[in-house]
């Protein structure tokens, strides 16, 4: 997260390290203020005569030596000193710098005596842990990821799966992708994980339990159809199939196989019924 301050002023002090750990808010850097100090210290004066001519005021009204209105005129007074002080010890705290959430300062991009405004950026917090991941789902399965939806990520040159559940679903599809938008979160309490990477994301929609799923190598596709060779009494069968989810590497078989067929997966574009077969290595599918 970049942060800036909310006022425009001269940097008199910058207190943080690059690098550094520092807490929700811990002050990072400072504008000068002495003019809003001196307006500070001249409004709680003020204030200060305000609240004892309000209170002798006061005294004086509950004896009816004044009237109604003299007291009320005084209470204004002393109501608009209060709310001065108020907008100026604001006006103060907009020149102080404090992080926003627990995190790593990075590269500090203005020192002491730059001009800062609003719009400069004066250093980069970052948030180590938790993680948030971002991605997107087709919309067809905009009723199946929920907030808890657990998922399953890597990132390039490590071999770990880590796990981060889902904890907000974008309720609109975007038009242009017909994707929604997701956000899960990642504890990385070991903070083995820096922010800013490229994940791939992993995640279980269905899970089908006593079904039957085989390489897709396997699968012929026809005209009518597809269909699949198997070994039976030494020779090659064709049998046509019914096939249902796929993944990169396996297709679901809905109707056409049982279990304890012989699946043949090589050399299948060379089979033709009765052809003679001989195997190697017996596999179950």
């Amino acid at each position: 997260m970049d942060l800036s301050f909310e006022t425009s002023g001269k940097i008199v002090g910058i207190y943080f390290t690059e690098g550094t750990r520092v807490k929700k808010g811990d002050l990072l850097a400072k504008i000068n203020d002495k003019p809003l100090q001196a307006q500070l210290l001249k409004l709680q004066s003020q204030l200060k005569l305000a609240e004892e001519k309000e209170f002798r005021q006061r005294s004086l009204l509950e004896k009816d030596a004044i009237s109604r209105e003299s007291y009320d005129q005084i209470a204004t007074e002393l109501q608009e000193l209060e709310a001065d002080v108020l907008l100026i010890q604001a006006r103060i705290a907009e020149t102080e710098l404090r992080a926003p959430f627990d995190g790593i300062i990075g590269l500090r991009l203005l020192s002491e005596g730059s001009y800062a405004s609003p719009s400069t950026k004066i250093v980069k917090l970052v948030k180590i842990s938790p993680l948030k991941i971002e991605f997107s789902v087709a919309e067809r399965y905009a009723n199946d990821v929920k907030n808890g939806f657990p998922i399953e990520f890597r990132i390039d040159g490590n071999n770990n799966v880590f796990k981060a559940s889902v904890y907000a679903v974008e309720p609109k599809v975007d038009i242009n992708t017909r994707t929604i938008g997701v956000r899960a979160l990642y504890p990385n309490l070991k903070e083995e994980l820096k922010p800013g990477r490229f994940a791939s994301i992993t995640m279980r929609l269905m899970q089908i339990n006593n079904t039957i799923a085989i390489p897709t190598e396997a699968i012929i596709p026809e005209m009518d159809g597809e269909k699949v060779f198997i070994y039976k009494a030494g020779k090659a069968s064709p049998v046509k199939v019914t096939t249902g989810l796929r993944t990169e590497a396996l297709i679901q078989v809905q109707e056409g196989l049982h279990f304890g067929d012989t699946l043949l997966t090589s050399g299948i574009l060379q089979l033709r019924q009765d052809l003679p077969v001989v195997l190697d290595t017996l596999v179950k599918q």
